[in-house]
């Protein structure tokens, strides 16, 4: 029996804070890499979107072998739109390094994850990374987390939790930041002391599935933690439901995790986290358990959904002309089968057979989905994001959130107010190094559109961040968009004579030469009515020259809208039109006449 003593740690932050630079200096300190061996920064996001925003998406595995000890590290998203990742693998870790920034200190999101692993009991080892910033504050920022960690209710022994200094980047980690190291072997060394052994369980098997793997060859396995006793290949198990049903089946495989690999193995022992294989049917949740006494685990809690956005085919004149898969079928086979490893993702048919309602955290959450979905081939249309409103004591409710803007002190003022129109209500004002910290409680719906007109207003020098507190009454309504849209008139290509002509109806979202069809968003008009625009027009050629009139159009740049802004930008009679080379903005319906007669029709 392998009885090589364990430990497991997830690493939880903020995003950006460097906790996967921090897993990359693991990985080369415990000799992972032969010295010929390229790896690049990152290693861990190994997704394009992860790489392209610079954010963790999706929790990962890796293990370290370090003083005969196999610590397998759990690099999780720090963005709190992923809470659903977060909570599934704190479950399998029973330590956790929290890591903050010497500057920033604890941000919103350190303190959503923090609470959860709290509330599960881990211990925390604090790491205070980026040492080596000027301004930095690492002892302020050491007392902030004592504090967080008091307001959250964290035991004595939870508060009693070991700190380490360092700079992830410069690869050294120390118990002083003023006296910097050769490596980071004070910070594994902490691990080994701090954080507890996993319990051996004695009995028959239990082991959670907490997340999901896929392999184009071995098709789906489920990775979890064996909670009690062992398990091992060929073995008769049956797998608890988490509504309680039981299904018999048999163990194919198991996988432990190896560095980056996973390594095909026997038996795996109480405490390890492994891959098995050979199991159908399963879902985040369900337990393995014992073939002749089944008992399941309980199932994991998961944050409940607060925006929801329609997702429909594309059925606009420019269908099938960029994308693979553009069917219904198509749209509906793909989002259930994200709901399978998407936990905080949930799917409802509604009365059309190509239209499907999609519930998700936020905008982020929602935008990497669809994202993900165009970079696969996929062509549809999504309507505008809504919040999720319920009815508590016969009280209408909508979620509200907390939001921490950071941002010099000239431009606080117009932030206030900005936020103040969207119904947030200011909680605190501090100053925060060179900057100005402001602290509000805001609906969801507020925070739609809200970071664009922020960073125009404040020259992009706003650091924006917010999470989820609870559902409150309703706090009235919010101004929406001030102003119109150019329509287009006819299908044709947009042509920079005609752009030039209309250049003081409104700003341009298309450049000369683009392929354009009727009902398609061109612009944004000056006023707060729609106006139809004939963009395809061509110059009336005649044998005559005239003096003057052969001046080059001279067209402003168009305002490029990456996804989230196009999401957070249409109003209730519009969609998004994706495919894998475009996004454009249209209207619902295309025909001037059709939008005439929906307006006359009184909405209920």
């Amino acid at each position: 029996m392998n009885t090589t003593p364990i430990r497991n740690i997830a690493i939880i932050a903020h995003v950006d804070h460097g906790k996967t630079t921090l897993v990359d200096k693991i990985l080369h300190q415990c000799k992972l890499f032969q010295a010929h061996e390229e790896t690049g920064e990152l290693i861990l996001d190994n997704n394009d979107l992860e790489r392209e925003r610079g954010i963790t998406i999706l929790a990962k595995n890796v293990s370290v072998h370090y003083k005969d000890v196999k610590i397998n590290i759990i690099d999780t998203p720090g963005h709190a739109d992923f809470g659903g990742e977060v909570e599934r693998v704190l479950n399998m870790a029973d330590g956790v390094l929290l890591l903050v920034d010497a500057f920033e200190g604890p941000k919103p999101q350190t303190r959503y994850v923090l609470s959860k692993a709290l509330a599960l009991g881990k211990k925390p080892v604090l790491v205070i990374n980026k040492v080596d910033k000027p301004n930095c504050q690492p002892e302020e920022v050491q007392e902030m987390v004592y504090e967080l960690m008091f307001n959250l209710e964290g035991t004595d022994d939870q508060l009693n939790f070991a700190t380490v200094f360092g700079s992830a980047k410069q690869g050294w980690m120390s118990g002083d930041w003023k006296k910097p190291t050769e490596d980071i072997t004070f910070l594994l060394d902490t691990v080994l002391e701090q954080v507890p052994a996993p319990p051996l369980n004695e009995g028959t098997i239990q082991l959670q599935v907490t997340s999901i793997d896929y392999s184009k060859y071995i098709g789906r396995m489920c990775i979890g933690r064996v909670q009690r006793g062992s398990i091992s290949v060929n073995q008769p198990i049956s797998l608890v439901k988490r509504d309680g049903k039981i299904v018999k089946s048999r163990i194919k495989g198991l996988y432990v995790f190896d560095g980056l690999a996973k390594v095909s193995v026997e038996t795996v022992n109480c405490g390890d986290l492994c891959a098995v294989l050979g199991i159908d049917g399963f879902e985040i949740g369900d337990t393995i358990a014992d073939f002749e006494n089944p008992e399941g685990l309980p199932p994991i809690s998961i944050d409940e959904p607060t925006m929801s956005m329609l997702f429909t085919i594309n059925d606009s004149p420019f269908f099938g002309k960029e994308g693979k898969f553009v069917t219904s079928r198509h749209l509906r086979d793909r989002l259930y089968k994200e709901i399978e490893k998407n936990l905080a993702l949930r799917v409802e048919e509604t009365g059309s057979p190509d239209s499907y309602m999609v519930f998700g955290r936020g905008i982020l959450h929602l935008s990497v989905l669809i994202e993900t979905m165009r970079r696969e081939g996929y062509e549809f249309q999504v309507g505008k994001p809504r919040v999720i409103i319920k009815m508590i004591d016969n009280q209408k409710c909508e979620p509200i959130e907390l939001l921490d803007i950071d941002v010099p002190e000239q431009h606080a003022g117009k932030v206030i107010e900005l936020v103040s129109q969207r119904k947030g209500d200011m909680l605190g004002m501090n100053p925060k190094g060179d900057l100005t910290r402001l602290e509000f409680e805001i609906p969801s719906r507020g925070l739609i559109g809200l970071r664009t007109m922020i960073l125009n207003s404040t020259a992009g020098t706003a650091i924006i961040t917010h999470r989820f507190k609870s559902f409150e009454p309703w706090r009235g309504d919010i101004a929406g968009r001030s102003k119109g849209v150019l329509i287009v008139m006819e299908t044709g290509t947009a042509i920079a004579y005609a752009l030039d002509k209309l250049q003081d109806r409104g700003r341009f979202f298309i450049e000369s030469g683009v392929d354009v069809y009727e009902g398609q968003m061109a612009g944004e008009h000056t006023r707060d009515n729609d106006l139809v625009v004939n963009i395809t027009k061509t110059k009336k050629l005649t044998n005559m020259r005239a003096s003057g009139t052969d001046d080059k159009a001279k067209l402003t740049p168009p305002i490029i809208f990456s996804l989230e802004e196009a999401m957070e930008y249409i109003d209730d009679d519009e969609y998004v039109e994706l495919t894998p080379q475009s996004i454009r903005l249209r209207k619902i319906f295309l025909k001037e006449h059709d939008r005439k007669r929906s307006d006359k029709v009184e909405v209920v």
